[in-house]
């Protein structure tokens, strides 16, 4: 099957690096590219002409939420509902079994997987809360969860969360992070299976890696055999860090080691781990001391951070700055970790977060947030068949419509793209090939019916929070409303 789609704007991507190809044409046959430019003179089956529009690259969240919407309800707390979120220690001594059955958690997935592609997200690695679970995501619900993702043609990196310990608040007020090393075991060993079972599964779209939650819920035991294994499976891992400050003081108190010395010793530092964040470092605004990795030892040490600038600034912090890190040489990738997983958004909060943290107008720009959301995250994942419009790339591609009375004029398509467009302006994803969503809608799914329940989700998901609060506080003390009730 050989497809045409023309465009008034394809990014296309040639001499190692993006180029804007004005009234041009890409053809793929199957999965793969096989021709960018203005006049392809052989037999197509198929000639879709976006008009007045841009073909881009599919985006890659590397920290893409496989959740129902939680900043909705943990964004806007002051210090004291805050800490209700989090498990009581009460609670953690005597948990029951997750608050959803399997089949609300697999629906949760599908529809998170689903908003994904609406925002022309085409290849993702979710991250997931464990709030919920009863202690963290299971080899079946991971499972289950790639047969969802290859039913939508989504690409994923998959694999079930893990971890030793959980952050907990004591009935004093305190935070602190208990264990279970049952747990612990049963998780890692779920994740190694899965990685063997799940390699390249789905033709492809289902990739697997290691997850293990974030770095103050592990132990360096837990560490040092998540590095033996990802040195075994050959596999990437992920691993939140360097983004609070409790994380920063429990490790420093607890190990006496910063976040970076940790996964220095146990062997995970490197060009495999992938870092969401990342920008609690030495000499950071909100650092409490004098303590703390350096920029330079990031950029060492191969590592990729996934930057979250519609997440960050949601939560109050900022990266410091965007510019500095590329400039020392890291590896930016982007990722979205909030619904909605508006790529388009998230680059714009990018260039303007960098914009008023380093105070000049030229900071951020437009084309590297661009570059960071496709080929940084390419380059995290060693594929160079992603994150590009090229001849033998994969045929993931998003068609943003400029044709929308909305957008108002167009200036560059980059930054028009970031300004002035949403995930809104996305009419068309291809994925490996595949037409996964044309005219703004999704193929083969009841989008109606699909938000009816995710409503009925998310307020059972809220209730849920009472019952784990270590004050034990009812829905309306820990989510008043804006206003008081007509």
């Amino acid at each position: 099957m050989r497809t045409q789609i023309k465009a008034a704007v394809v990014i296309a991507y040639r001499d190692g690096d993006h180029h804007i190809l004005r009234d041009g044409q890409v053809v793929f046959e199957d999965e793969r590219i096989v021709f960018v430019g203005k006049d392809f003179a052989g037999h197509v089956d198929e000639t879709i002409d976006a008009g007045n529009a841009i073909l881009s690259p599919g985006f890659i969240d590397l920290d893409a939420l496989a959740d129902i919407d939680h900043a909705l309800i943990d964004t806007w707390q002051d210090e004291e509902t805050g800490l209700g979120l989090l498990w009581s220690e009460d609670y953690f001594r005597n948990r029951r079994k997750d608050v959803f059955p399997p089949e609300d958690r697999d629906f949760k997935h599908f529809f998170a997987f689903s908003h994904l592609i609406r925002n022309g997200v085409t290849t993702a690695m979710p991250i997931g809360a464990e709030t919920h679970n009863a202690w963290a995501e299971t080899y079946d619900e991971m499972a289950r969860a790639a047969e969802s993702a290859g039913r939508l043609g989504l690409r994923v990196y998959l694999g079930p969360s893990y971890r030793a310990g959980v952050s907990v608040v004591r009935a004093d007020g305190t935070r602190d992070v208990l264990y279970d090393a049952a747990e612990a075991e049963r998780g890692l060993e779920e994740a190694i299976r899965f990685v063997r079972d799940f390699g390249n599964a789905a033709g492809g779209l289902v990739n697997a890696c290691l997850l293990p939650c974030r770095i103050e819920t592990l132990t360096p035991e837990l560490m040092r055999r998540t590095a033996e294994a990802q040195r075994e499976l050959g596999c990437l891992v992920r691993l939140h860090c360097l983004q609070e400050v409790f994380e920063l003081e429990f490790l420093e108190k607890r190990h006496g080691r910063t976040p970076l010395q940790l996964l220095q010793e146990t062997g995970l530092l490197g060009p495999n781990l992938l870092v969401p964040h990342g920008w609690l470092i030495k000499g950071h605004s909100l650092n409490p001391g004098t303590s703390g990795d350096t920029l330079e030892t990031i950029a060492a040490s191969g590592m990729t951070v996934i930057h979250c600038p519609m997440t960050s600034i949601r939560y109050a912090v900022a990266l410091e700055t965007f510019d500095s890190y590329r400039a020392a040489g890291v590896n930016i990738a982007l990722g979205t970790d909030s619904f909605p997983p508006d790529m388009i958004r998230n680059m714009d909060y990018g260039t303007n977060v960098a914009k008023l943290v380093e105070g000049r107008l030229d900071a951020g720009k437009p084309a590297d947030l661009f570059r960071a959301a496709t080929l940084g995250g390419a380059r995290a994942l060693g594929r160079d068949d992603l994150g590009r419009i090229a001849p033998g790339a994969l045929a993931d591609l998003v068609v943003v419509d400029l044709a929308d009375p909305r957008i108002g004029v167009v200036e560059d398509p980059i930054r028009t793209l970031l300004m002035n467009c949403s995930g809104a302006n996305i009419r068309m994803v291809a994925i490996n090939g595949r037409l996964v969503l044309r005219d703004g809608k999704l193929l083969g799914v009841n989008e109606a019916a699909m938000r009816a329940r995710a409503q009925d989700y998310f307020e059972r998901m809220k209730a849920a929070y009472c019952e784990r609060d270590y004050l034990r506080r009812p829905s309306e003390a820990l989510f008043p409303p804006s206003f008081p009730a007509y």
